[in-house]
């Protein structure tokens, strides 16, 4: 049994007249692809819900509405329209512009079966940034104090990153100067840049 909101048929109310039989009927196909969708309001537009995971979305706007699928990847590959405005399906301004009806049902469907299996959404890694240069003034001075190179060798490239842009944001030269000092004494103690912030 769906599980409508009163919430969604306000927002639909609400929305301009062009969008209102455009969710009406995004809203009539996500039901009829999977009949148990719950709805709720997230993000302040309506979502449809299976076996507790977010499904799929609609929203409206000034002069288009947008529709979507939370596994986009998994439910279209790279059939998805470039993206143009959120979701998947571009700018929908009048019903000519979305798919045909059993095609938003065989998506829904499969959107659908990936939350009965658990599948989740795939995470993008975060790349990694590659470690700062060495300015040539902490390098000798950490050459000059044995103790400070062996410990900044063996910190995080996320802890020498922290020392190198600390040391090379300081737009006055006598800035840089007291900073290097600060940051080679820390360093020699084995502290991070951050140390005084971090818990005991």
């Amino acid at each position: 049994m769906a599980s409508k909101d009163v919430r969604v048929d306000a927002y639909i109310e609400r929305s301009a007249p062009f969008a209102r039989p455009i969710l009406k009927r995004l809203r009539a196909l996500v039901h009829r692809g999977c009949p148990g969708a719950e709805e709720t309001i997230k993000w302040g537009f309506p979502h449809f819900l299976s076996d507790g995971t977010i499904l799929c979305s609609m929203a409206a706007f000034r002069s288009h509405c947008a529709f979507g699928f939370w596994k986009s990847s998994q439910v279209l590959g790279d059939r998805g329209k470039p993206r143009e405005a959120m979701g998947q399906f571009g700018r929908i301004a009048s019903a000519a512009d979305l798919p045909a009806d059993a095609e938003v049902v065989r998506l829904v469907r499969r959107a659908a079966a990936l939350n009965a299996a658990g599948v989740r959404v795939p995470r993008a890694r975060a790349k990694r940034k590659p470690e700062p240069a060495l300015p040539g003034d902490l390098d000798r001075a950490l050459c000059r104090n044995p103790k400070a190179r062996a410990a900044f060798a063996e910190f995080s490239p996320s802890k020498r990153r922290d020392y190198v842009e600390w040391i090379t944001d300081a737009k006055r030269e006598e800035t840089r100067r007291r900073r290097l000092e600060t940051a080679v004494a820390w360093i020699a103690e084995g502290k991070a840049r951050n140390w005084k912030y971090e818990r005991a």
